[in-house]
């Protein structure tokens, strides 16, 4: 299907599959996918910063101009490829709550898999197909709770910015340079510094080791802490 993008956001028709009018000229020697996928590779590989346009054609064996003529900018090559590397979201159990468990969960895996996908520039409310399917896939599970659709999707933006900060927290913490024997080298400096200054509930958690560079149950900790506010939002109707 070919179609003018007009004005549109960069991406948005191309990955609805809406490819831009054909002009004259040789047979296109590449294909979107072909440059999507490639994107994905350097993501997966080399992080975030190494998905350029430039990267891509050399490694596709063109000009960075011949580009051009599959995807306008950066920022569309982007949306493209951030969106077919998030696929589509799991299938989610019956009942909200283990829904949003199992969703928060996938996107902390997806998150721990793919951390570039973490640099992405936010540009608005989900527009392209597979993150509306995750969109879709939980406020179809909220939508049993009886909130207004407007409290749903205040709820899901809750859910998912959490999964973020947890997976970004959880990024940051694992590469970090501090092992275990290093971590237990710092309580020992800091507890006796911390009963001199008066910390007394920090030097109680270090010295009953609850003070930690890990994030072990907090996932689940945080994430039940919110679902317990969505469950008195929903007694209050």
């Amino acid at each position: 299907m070919t179609e003018d993008r007009g004005e549109l956001p960069p991406g948005l028709a191309l990955s609805w599959g809406v490819l831009p009018v054909q002009r004259r000229g040789p047979k296109p020697a590449l294909s979107i996918e072909q440059i999507v996928d490639t994107g994905i590779e350097f993501g997966d590989r080399d992080g975030f910063e190494a998905i350029s346009l430039q990267r891509i054609a050399a490694h596709l064996g063109v000009t960075t101009n011949a580009m051009y003529r599959y995807v306008r900018s950066k920022e569309e090559l982007i949306v493209l490829v951030h969106e077919k590397a998030v696929g589509l979201p799991p299938e989610l159990p019956q009942g909200w709550r283990p829904a949003a468990i199992a969703w928060v969960d996938a996107q902390v895996k997806l998150y721990d898999d793919r951390p570039w996908l973490l640099d992405v520039p936010i540009r608005g409310a989900p527009v392209t197909p597979n993150l509306l399917r995750w969109v879709e896939a939980m406020l179809q599970a909220l939508a049993e709770t009886g909130l207004s659709q407007h409290d749903n999707l205040g709820c899901l933006m809750l859910l998912d910015g959490y999964a973020r900060n947890y997976a970004n927290l959880a990024r940051q913490l694992g590469s970090s340079d501090n092992t275990p024997v290093q971590a237990e080298q710092v309580g020992r400096f800091l507890v006796p510094r911390l009963i001199d200054g008066n910390y007394p509930i920090l030097t109680s958690m270090y010295t009953n080791q609850e003070y930690e560079d890990g994030l072990d149950d907090d996932l689940e900790f945080g994430l039940a802490r919110i679902l317990d506010g969505i469950e008195v939002l929903i007694a209050k109707q």
